[in-house]
């Protein structure tokens, strides 16, 4: 295998590798770190590098390797992955995307950083995110902006576009993410990977509190839905004091990824209401899937919750966590500021809150009669780098909306949802849908992203500039 198949080979392959000793764990996080020296100043997806620490890592992993037992290993000792930098790991900085937290050095691993370390990755560095992880573009002022693969002049998405960026060009085998209105799915649509935003309460965000009244969730970015399924059950479980948490799966999520769901009732639509129809390439990303499953022999009928009383308590949530994060507005970018600026009181704050669960009750309801829903992942293509600039923040706000519609409910209702490819637009740029799932049904999507991933693979697919 030479050395551009090896960075584009799954994090579960590579694992197999390191164990059989075809590979050791410093060859590998060596060409990761040459391929980010090579190719991250176009792309623009690495905020830090974390190459001593991870080359380090790397040597002690492969002299442990020597006399080791296989079978005591943790299960991806020695692979590679990347952070995003809205999660704290020690002795790196982590900037929230913001320049004033350049400097500052994180003097602990977040919960989800401790369960990742101890299932035996090496941490390449930290990955960018728009500004405070607020918007699906990932633009941060004082930064480069983050580029996509698969065309430079346009974005990966955001928040998590520098995970996503990073996975698609080759330069880290897997990245974990956070979705907190789409942030983990967004990129996967944009970049043609799989998306895996878990169930409200699977992964654990110790050692802080609540997000925004649990709308955010760290999660996965992956070239395979093995891979995300394996990383779940990495990350996945209850730390002392989580405000919410879920009993564990009955098996693992990797062993979902290789199960055949049973025949499933599954609903579809290519509109959102209040939004209206998708373009036609996302709504014929819906068709192909849609006709995919009524081959397997899934039950498929068209329907869909209708999201109009969401927008604007949804919207209050997410200009309060820009409020709340104690940094002065006048610090931050002119769009953020202005969301800032709208988050309003603690009254008003709480009063979206509860009509935010209200709605989402109703949303989890439809979920009675489907097993799952298959909808866009976002409305429209990905747009271009800087598309949005010239507008005012009040423009801005409504594109965004309309863009990523399909998105938000499932974070205001906590369901577990995975993004997964289909195809490009005219621009060469993926496209894909995502599945939604019943509470705490991560392994019935796994299973069914799995079997269309059999039906149709994406794992061969490289991006020309970084493929060669």
């Amino acid at each position: 295998m030479n050395n551009v198949d090896l960075a584009f080979t799954s994090a579960l392959q590579q694992a197999r590798l390191i164990q059989s000793k075809e590979v050791s764990p410093l060859e590998l996080t060596q060409l990761y770190l040459e391929r980010i020296e090579r190719f991250d100043s176009r792309l623009g997806s690495y905020v830090t590098v974390a190459a001593d620490m991870a080359l380090a890592e790397a040597k002690a992993k492969t002299e442990e390797l020597v006399n080791s037992d296989i079978s005591q290993l943790p299960p991806f000792f020695g692979v590679p992955i990347a952070i995003k930098d809205l999660n704290a790991v020690k002795g790196l900085p982590c900037t929230y995307g913001t320049p004033v937290l350049k400097d500052k050095i994180a003097p602990d691993d977040e919960g989800v950083v401790v369960r990742i370390k101890q299932a035996g990755f090496i941490i390449l560095g930290k990955t960018a995110t728009s500004e405070l992880g607020s918007l699906p573009y990932t633009e941060p002022p004082g930064f480069q902006p983050t580029r996509n693969p698969w065309n430079l002049d346009y974005t990966p998405g955001g928040s998590s576009g520098g995970a996503a960026a990073a996975l698609a060009a080759g330069l880290s085998p897997i990245a974990q993410a956070s979705d907190g209105g789409g942030s983990i799915r967004g990129p996967a649509f944009c970049c043609g990977l799989v998306g895996l935003k878990p169930t409200r309460g699977r992964i654990s965000y110790a050692p802080v509190g609540d997000h925004q009244s649990g709308i955010a969730t760290n999660g996965v970015l992956s070239r395979t839905v093995a891979d995300a399924a394996a990383l779940l059950d990495v990350m996945s479980g209850y730390i002392s004091g989580d405000p919410y948490w879920l009993p564990d799966p009955e098996i693992s999520f990797l062993a979902a990824s290789s199960q055949t769901p049973p025949q499933l009732k599954i609903a579809f639509s290519s509109t959102v209401q209040p939004i209206g129809a998708a373009t036609e390439v996302c709504r014929n990303a819906v068709q192909e899937t849609v006709d995919l499953l009524t081959g397997m022999g899934h039950i498929v009928e068209e329907g869909c919750p209708d999201f109009s009383g969401l927008i604007e308590p949804f919207k209050k949530v997410w200009q309060a966590g820009i409020a709340a994060a104690g940094i002065p507005l006048s610090l931050l970018s002119p769009m953020n500021r202005w969301i800032g600026e709208q988050s309003g009181s603690a009254g008003e704050y709480l009063q979206a809150v509860t009509k935010m669960q209200i709605v989402s009750r109703q949303i989890v309801g439809f979920f009675s009669n489907f097993d799952v829903l298959v909808l866009p992942t976002y409305m429209y293509p990905t747009i271009r780098i800087g598309e949005w600039a010239d507008l005012s923040p009040a423009e801005t706000l409504e594109n965004i909306i309309k863009w990523i519609a399909p998105c938000p409910p499932f974070n205001a209702s906590g369901l577990p949802a995975i993004a997964i490819p289909t195809g490009f637009d005219s621009n060469g740029i993926p496209v894909g849908i995502q599945l939604v799932g019943k509470p705490a049904a991560e392994a019935t999507l796994i299973a069914l992203a799995a079997q269309l991933e059999i039906a149709k693979p994406w794992i061969h697919q490289r991006p020309p500039l970084f493929g060669d």
